[in-house]
């Protein structure tokens, strides 16, 4: 299947929420790139602490949400802390919801789709110390290992991988949500 995904991550991302999604979608022939704020390498956190160097496909400058088909969101917590902080992410955020597309975060990325504004009166799950952030953004949080409202996917940790992957991959087969929205 002829399908293009991002993965929007910087330094300090959890290491295998973004290797397991990763490697689920390269299973299903997806074609999948690591975009990222800088070129070069970005490193990954590894439980309680720092992992390995992963080599970035396209910084955000050389892309747009119009090339992909859907964008996953790993966790951590230095990671969406930072993306959150940078416009240019948030922008190819938001520019994947006003397009129908996918969307599928992790842990604390919902962190950033906070900031994009993208989550006021959506369901979601999430890490469960940013259930109030998430509430007070407008989100309707609930405990489960992977919700889905419309093309938003999110899962609570490491431990939900499976599910989660599970349904990324759905998701992105099924393409387009017209109830997606920015």
């Amino acid at each position: 299947m002829d399908k293009r995904i991002a993965i929007l991550a910087t330094d300090g991302f959890e290491e295998v929420e973004l290797t397991s999604p990763k490697e689920a979608m390269e299973k299903e022939g997806f074609n999948v790139e690591i975009v990222s704020l800088k070129s070069g390498d970005i490193k990954s956190w590894d439980g309680d602490n720092w992992g390995k160097d992963f080599k970035v496909d396209k910084t955000l400058d050389e892309v747009s949400a119009k090339d992909y088909h859907a964008l996953v969101l790993p966790g951590g917590v230095i990671n969406p802390d930072n993306l959150r902080r940078e416009e240019s992410a948030l922008v190819f955020v938001r520019d994947f919801f006003k397009q129908s597309k996918p969307v599928c975060a992790i842990c604390h990325a919902p962190w950033t789709l906070i900031s994009a504004d993208v989550v006021e009166g959506r369901t979601m799950t999430s890490f469960s110390s940013i259930r109030k952030d998430l509430e007070n953004a407008g989100a309707l949080w609930v405990d489960q290992e992977v919700v889905v409202d419309e093309a938003l996917v999110t899962s609570r940790n490491p431990d939900d991988l499976p599910a989660f992957n599970a349904k990324v991959i759905e998701e992105i087969k099924e393409g387009k949500h017209d109830l997606q929205h920015a």
